[in-house]
């Protein structure tokens, strides 16, 4: 049986928005097996949360890239290391993020996160699945006091139950089952300044219409800055992956 091939390609976005700084950092690695996508939001308001998220992606691509590192036991060394530079900072309070990784290799896929930057994934021009955000909301509408549909708006969207950088007594990521990938498979990370001002069946439809991650990205782009414009838009970042 012939082996199956697959090519990968992405594109990523990140803009501060309407606010002062860009909290928000993003980045790509590969290794010898696979790809790997990072995406992290720096708490706003807490001021070193640029620091955080640029730290934990660097930290993540090194572990896993260059040290070939279970993305797993990346992430908990991860964690450790960002507690260990908050105590030599005097940062214990401000040097946090949320964390979202995407790994792929050879024909299998897992995504991993914590906090409420999310991973979608797409078969067919359609949604799949995607992750669960750890906030009140989210944990709202698992209850069904709230409709999904309400967490974009909801006034407590911004209070998260988990987050890289505040100590764990278990390690608290979330893990995807793996995914078969095939020619028809996408995946999006994004942080909540993005999700929060698109929909997901505007999503799918202009990934129909989209040749390219890039082309896919900007058309989103346009989205949001529209919905957000004039409202203090938070920090927006996007990468989007095309498996064909």
């Amino acid at each position: 049986m012939a082996e199956k091939k697959y090519e990968i390609t992405y594109a990523a976005i990140t803009d501060k928005g309407e606010r002062t700084n860009n909290e928000d950092y993003l980045g790509v690695g590969k290794d010898n097996t696979g790809v790997l996508c990072v995406l992290c939001d720096g708490l706003g308001g807490h001021g070193k949360g640029e620091v955080a998220s640029r730290f934990v992606v660097e930290e993540m691509i090194e572990s896993v890239c260059n040290k070939g590192v279970n993305v797993e036991h990346a992430i908990v060394s991860t964690q450790e290391n960002l507690l260990k530079k908050q105590e030599r900072e005097n940062a214990q309070s401000s040097m946090k993020t949320t964390l979202t990784c995407l790994y792929i290799e050879q024909e299998d896929a897992s995504y991993y996160h914590v906090g409420d930057s999310r991973v979608y994934h797409f078969e067919s021009g359609k949604v799949k699945d995607r992750t669960l955000d750890h906030s009140i909301p989210q944990l709202l509408a698992a209850r069904g006091d709230i409709k999904e549909s309400e967490i974009r708006h909801h006034p407590d969207r911004s209070r998260l139950l988990r987050v890289v950088g505040t100590p764990w007594d278990s390690p608290k990521y979330s893990v995807s089952k793996k995914i078969k990938i095939g020619k028809k498979t996408t995946f999006l990370m994004c942080s909540d300044g993005f999700w929060e001002l698109i929909d997901e069946k505007t999503m799918c439809k202009l990934l129909k219409k989209s040749a390219t991650p890039a082309e896919w990205l900007e058309e989103m782009r346009k989205i949001v800055l529209e919905n957000g414009r004039g409202t203090n838009m938070d920090n927006y970042s996007a990468i989007a992956v095309f498996i064909r």
